[in-house]
């Protein structure tokens, strides 16, 4: 069953079952509360929400932080801060920061429920179908975009992004057998800016439990524990690796040891080759961070980790290596 609800200051459809209620906000079709509800009544909510939803409006400098939130399709994905061939789009794209209109909630199955969103999009012209569906006795919910238009090649990604555990190691972090480890190419934040991270630029790494840092000591740290040490705004990324795979889905999964429940998202590799890390815990301190915000981005994307449209359909140290960063749209 479908409503309209405001959410967390953002106008919402909110689809549930007897087991799952998912919101997803019609600015950016961004994805949360979504609250899972186990045999034994547990309310488990694992995504993120942005600490300033509740408070007085202010002019956000993106679009994408006004509803931030939970998780949401990106096309183009990442900041976009370079133009392409005369287009420049808003970080993450039109579909995070758009106003997606309601289609029906219409579903084939007696035992399912699905919402259907649609966007247009006017930076490149295109329409994008969003189905949001969940099944009886499934803590799992389904998702499927459908791009019309939009025709050249763009990046795209799920921005997954979870509430992050106060505690020191409380998420365990694990994924499906990757092919290459890599942390963010250039500098992720600025010091200048107010951003500090931990992470060395650029550096590949096999293990998520050995990832390279700035410092000397440790030279490199554990991330399949987090959060980590407070004070630090992180990015990387693994790649899957299809062969080792054989035809399987690619998985990230996290597990929260505290309230001992499990989150897990499956792709295709052969379209989604990438997950990106994104590491925040009060790394940043201008507005509207104000060095309070704590999270979790696990996003499978095929992009050029998180710089956006002209990195990824260029030549990068990716793309050179045979994988993928960009589909192209027909």
């Amino acid at each position: 069953m479908m409503k309209n609800q405001v959410i967390h200051s953002q106008p919402s459809f909110v689809l549930a079952n007897e087991q799952v209620s998912v919101a997803i906000t019609k600015r950016g079709g961004q994805m949360a509360p979504v609250t899972f509800k186990s045999r034994d009544g547990q309310q488990i909510s694992p995504y993120y929400i942005s600490p300033w939803q509740d408070e007085e409006p202010a002019n956000m400098p993106a679009e994408v932080l006004v509803p931030l939130r939970g998780d949401f399709f990106c096309m183009p994905f990442g900041g976009n801060a370079s133009e392409y061939k005369g287009e420049k789009h808003p970080p993450h794209g039109e579909t995070a920061t758009g106003v997606w209109s309601f289609v029906d909630d219409k579903t084939s199955r007696p035992d399912c429920s699905r919402l259907t969103l649609a966007l247009d999009t006017h930076i490149r012209k295109g329409r994008v179908t969003k189905e949001i569906s969940l099944c009886e006795q499934h803590p799992v919910v389904y998702q499927r975009h459908t791009v019309h238009g939009f025709v050249g090649p763009t990046p795209v990604g799920h921005h997954a992004t979870l509430a992050m555990p106060d505690d020191v190691g409380t998420f365990r972090i694990s994924t499906s057998p990757f092919r290459l480890g890599m942390t963010n190419p250039g500098v992720f934040s600025d010091p200048a800016c107010g951003e500090y991270q931990l992470l060395a630029i650029g550096k590949t790494f096999g293990d998520l439990k050995e990832i390279p840092t700035l410092l000397k000591e440790p030279a490199c740290i554990d991330c399949s524990r987090l959060p980590l040490r407070r004070g630090f705004s992180d990015l990387f990324a693994v790649v899957a690796d299809i062969e080792a795979l054989n035809g399987t889905p690619a998985w990230s999964a996290a597990v929260n040891t505290k309230e001992h429940w499990v989150w897990f998202s499956l792709r295709d590799p052969r379209n989604l080759p990438t997950t990106a890390f994104w590491l925040e815990n009060h790394g940043r301190h201008s507005f509207p961070w104000n060095g309070r915000n704590q999270c979790l981005g696990i996003e499978d994307i095929c992009g050029f980790f998180a710089d956006g449209l002209a990195a990824s359909v260029n030549e990068n140290t990716l793309s050179d290596q045979g994988i993928a960063t960009a589909i192209t749209c027909s």
